[in-house]
């Protein structure tokens, strides 16, 4: 075994990544490039009354330039020190206000260059709170809905990169900000101190998994420490007064409590870690007074860098208030040592605690499986706990009384895979606090949700009654269109918004009042010029007998019998059991809309596209379900080509394969170990699985528990046999944890070392995902112009390669 071992490091040690040469941007086809730069529609919010929408108004694609401005990565965080914020492009730029009764719209006064963030309703849906980033700070500033003015009550200083600003019960706004008189930001020495130091103690597994973006040395960390560090403020919305409520430290939250007499904070300690990101660093959390003085000390966590695969850290974690409750808090705290390798009957237990917060702890419930969360509902201090096992994907709700003594009841049990079970998700409200709650109406929850069937997605609106379980359907999609609820219009059910798409119309929001809808905005079709697309739901089986399903597009103008150059574009999901993996997730009828970097612009070349070919890995054991990956991802490509051929547009050989992520893993496998595909598109990928090797994916062995597992699903292993043409795209700062840049260039060194065929695009600036213009066009252009040389034509000269 060591020898085996030795054989995947001397693999990675001797390939060379070889000399790239820097060209000028390409763009793809004037067609796709002027759909590409178009503005998207504005995206909405509703306010919490119901009355009035707020339209944001969305920038095209940012220019690269955006991009390039300065970066610090640190503690897996990318920050821009000259406004101390998180490092992002401008996006909404403009704001108004429509009318949802009348349509009445009212274009917002904004500063010239307007860059809108972090916007907030106040609970009563009269102002809106929200920064604007400016060249060299943020301002904040509140938007007045009955005048439509806005008007700035800080001018800079916000510092939003772990909290937005937010409405207290009391109507102020609880800030945080650059604290003042901070200093100069801290300026690297050119003579280092003296070296960075990691040590490792025996006896202690601290398996961590490869992240990203992480602190270095001591420069780092005072910068780290200079940008995050923040004073929280209370300010007067009207007058634009602010006082100091709390001292400055590294903050992570601040929430009031609901009856405004507490203040509940958590804030970042030393010592920081190199090893993970900033939200496994030492935390502390307590309680202060409205007028900052410290309460009670209610949590401390140490530095969690030995947390198991998928553990979480011991004792009291998850600390909120209940927003029904003036001041009650609760927790989550486990009961297995925070490992889920651990067999137990009780993995984590739920604590209350009241003001003055220095007494005894309550405990409301024992979880059988991990706490993943908890929800209040209106009017009442029930609350709904949420836990799962990750072993079989059951998803459990639990409902729970918080103050008194009635036993927890279980409301929903489901594989959480299973789509078809899915009772949907509560409609939340905003109490007078400001905290969402779920909506609740003589005794039932309003929920909404996908409604999937073996005829596609079906969104209703249901009653749920709390106190029998039984369900009440108010309103479903029917027709010819894909439409579900958005938020509620009012008090109860009898009022609502949805977003209604079809193939026809690219996506608009409806007001439903009894039995009557109607529209309340009237986007235009982004992309006319796309009208003809065909997009068709399609199940077909695996030679296993699994199902499978697809989304399948015909390019505008297609005659049937034509026989067209295919793209299968996928992406791997686990499943436990055949029944839930092919279900369909999806409906026929909604809009193809198609933008960015997007794969269906092949449509517009005379491809037809295998949109979300389903790739499942499907396996009882969750611990050993990777060891057939590459066999069932083979036998669902195979699937996916030979109904293309029996539905009579593919030939079976002009067929090309994609993927971003882990999509990008898959293609090269599928590449690599099968001759289904005459070429590949790869962005963004991980190909050698020993360098993440404490676990990837849902992959929770680590390498050296079973290496012959990392080495056979490492596609990097298999370079020689890759012997169809692979287009390899990565963005230069990728922050994805696993997916490093050197991932791809390593992968095209050893297709190119074995005598493949491969191109590799590195995108300056970019991440996992491509945002800038250039980038954006140019990741179209390569694609197409892949394709069009690999699989578009009749016939293709075969490719120089290495014997396998």
């Amino acid at each position: 075994m060591k020898n085996f071992v030795s054989l995947a490091a001397l693999a990675v040690a001797t390939v060379a990544t070889p000399l790239a040469a820097q060209t000028a941007y390409d763009t793809p086809p004037a067609a796709i490039a002027d759909i590409v730069t178009r503005a998207p529609s504005p995206g909405v919010m509703i306010s919490p009354d119901g009355k009035t929408m707020l339209l944001m108004e969305r920038e095209a694609l940012p220019p690269v330039s955006e991009l390039a401005k300065p970066m610090e990565r640190l503690a897996g965080l990318r920050l821009d020190a000259a406004i101390n914020d998180r490092h992002n492009p401008r996006n909404v730029v403009g704001l108004s206000l429509q009318d949802i009764e009348t349509g009445e719209v009212r274009r917002v006064a904004l500063p010239a260059n307007a860059d809108i963030s972090d916007m907030n309703w106040s609970p009563d849906g009269s102002q809106i709170v929200f920064t604007n980033t400016m060249a060299d700070g943020m301002a904040l500033m509140v938007l007045d809905i009955a005048s439509g003015r806005a008007k700035t009550v800080m001018r800079n200083g916000v510092n939003a990169i772990f909290a937005e600003p937010r409405w207290t019960p009391g109507g102020e706004l609880l800030v945080l900000t650059i604290p003042e008189g901070r200093g100069a930001k801290p300026v690297e020495s050119l003579t280092p101190v003296g070296p960075a130091i990691q040590d490792a103690t025996g006896g202690e597994e601290a398996q961590t998994r490869t992240y990203q973006d992480l602190l270095k040395d001591a420069h780092d960390e005072a910068t780290f420490e200079w940008l995050v560090t923040s004073q929280p403020k209370l300010i007067d919305p009207a007058s634009g007064k602010a006082r100091n409520v709390l001292p400055a430290r590294i903050y992570t939250g601040i929430a009031p409590s609901p009856d405004g007499k507490y203040l509940l904070a958590s804030w970042l300690e030393k010592p920081f870690s190199y090893q993970v990101p900033y939200y496994r660093f030492p935390t502390t959390t307590a309680v202060f007074t409205a007028d900052g003085k410290l309460l009670q000390t209610i949590a401390e966590q140490p530095l969690a860098d030995n947390l198991p695969v998928q553990g979480v850290p011991t004792g009291r974690r998850s600390v909120g208030w209940h927003p029904n409750e003036g001041s009650l808090l609760l927790w989550a705290e486990a009961q297995d040592g925070g490992d889920p390798r651990v067999e137990t009957d009780v993995r984590d237990a739920v604590f209350t605690l009241s003001a003055p917060f220095d007494g005894s702890p309550r405990e409301i419930a024992k979880l059988e499986d991990r706490y993943s969360g908890w929800f209040g509902m209106e009017d009442t201090d029930d609350i709904i706990l949420i836990d799962y096992d990750r072993d079989t994907r059951e998803v459990r709700q639990t409902l729970t009384d918080v103050t008194g003594n009635d036993a927890p009841r279980v409301l929903n049990l489901r594989n959480v895979q299973d789509a078809y079970a899915d009772p949907g998700n509560p409609i939340f409200v905003r109490n007078e606090a400001g905290y969402g709650v779920a909506k609740v109406e003589d005794g039932t929850m309003l929920l909404s949700g996908m409604g999937a069937s073996p005829d596609g997605y079906r969104p209703f609106l249901r009653r749920f009654d709390i106190a029998t379980t039984e369900t009440t359907e108010l309103w479903r999609n029917v027709g010819e269109n894909f439409e579900y609820v958005i938020d509620l219009a009012g008090d109860s059910a009898d009022r609502f918004i949805t977003y209604y798409e079809s193939p026809t119309n690219p996506g608009n929001f409806r007001l439903h009042e009894g039995a009557a809808a109607r529209f309340v905005t009237n986007f235009p079709d982004p992309h006319p010029e796309l009208s003809g697309i065909e997009r068709e739901l399609i199940t077909y089986k695996r030679d296993d007998g699994v199902d499978l399903t697809a989304t399948l597009y015909l390019p505008p103008n297609y005659k049937e019998g034509d026989k067209l150059p295919v793209v299968v574009w996928a992406y791997p999901r686990e499943f436990n059991n055949a029944a839930t993996a092919g279900q369909v997730r999806d409906s026929k009828y909604r809009f193809t809309r198609v933008g960015g970097y997007s794969h269906l612009f092949f449509l517009m070349q005379g491809y037809a596209v295998l949109d979300r070919a389903a790739m499942p890995v499907i396996g009882d054991d969750p611990e050993t379900v990777n060891d057939t990956f590459i066999e069932q991802i083979v036998a669902s490509a195979q699937a996916a080509v030979d109904e293309t051929v029996r539905r009579g547009f593919g030939d079976g050989k002009r067929v090309g394969v994609g993927g971003h992520s882990y999509g990008a893993f898959m293609t090269a496998h599928l590449l690599a170990q099968s001759d289904i595909f005459r070429a590949g598109i790869a962005r963004s990928g991980a190909y050698n699985r020993t360098l993440t090797p404490f676990g990837f994916q849902s992959e929770r062995r680590i390498f050296w528990d079973t290496p012959e597992t990392y080495y056979k699903l490492s596609p990097f292993m298999a370079a020689n046999k890759i012997n169809e043409p692979m287009l390899l795209i990565h963005g230069e700062k990728d922050n994805n944890s696993g997916t490093f840049p050197q991932q791809s260039e390593r992968m095209f060194a050893a297709i190119k070392g074995t005598g493949g065929t491969a191109r590799l695009v590195m995108l300056p600036h970019e991440s996992h995902g491509y945002r800038g213009r250039e980038s954006v066009l140019h990741t179209l252009a390569e694609m197409i112009d892949w394709f069009d040389t690999y699989v578009k034509p009749e016939e293709v000269a075969e490719p120089d390669v290495a014997a396998e």
